[in-house]
């Protein structure tokens, strides 16, 4: 019938503050009244305020310093899916990658670095073909074509060399 709870009383739900709570609930901690208020003390900021000065703080830290982790492992290829081709040729290599629905086509230098001219070309059989080709450091594409119970094929070059597959994917 008496249950103690934190050094009060309580009976049928009555706490010795006269707030009536469930059985087996505890008496709130902290200050419940005036006279248990608690002030900071003068001259000294709050935790608070402490808070509100180092959070934004670290974050510029962080933005500074960039990213401190390894860098991701598909951070070569903009292709989502699965890797299906690689041709490798002197100076890169061709990548082709297959989810459901769609192809996925880049090709990557073996040596980034210098701008120099790179393309990609994707086609499926039936369509026209997808090109992405420029002046690039690292690679060319992504080209992405609706491959649905399609064949596609592939080319890609960077600098002088190139490379591409035959009909894929049938």
């Amino acid at each position: 019938m008496f249950d103690e709870v934190d050094g009060a009383d309580e009976m049928d739900g009555v706490s010795g503050d006269g707030v009536t709570r469930r059985p087996g609930s505890r008496r709130p901690k902290g200050p419940t009244g005036p006279k248990e208020r608690r002030t900071a003390r003068a001259g000294r900021p709050g935790r608070t305020a402490v808070s509100l000065l180092v959070l934004p703080l670290l974050g510029a830290l962080v933005l500074v310093l960039g990213p401190t982790g390894p860098a991701p492992a598909q951070a070569a290829s903009a292709c989502s899916g699965r890797l299906v081709k690689t041709v490798t040729f002197s100076t890169g290599s061709l990548r082709v990658y297959k989810s459901r629905a769609y192809a996925c086509a880049v090709a990557v230098a073996k040596k980034p670095g210098a701008r120099r001219a790179m393309r990609v070309s994707l086609q499926p059989r039936g369509g026209r073909a997808v090109v992405d080709s420029g002046r690039f450091a690292k690679l060319a594409g992504p080209v992405t074509v609706h491959a649905l119970n399609r064949c596609v094929r592939a080319s890609g070059s960077v600098g002088g060399s190139s490379g591409s597959t035959g009909w894929i994917l049938c």
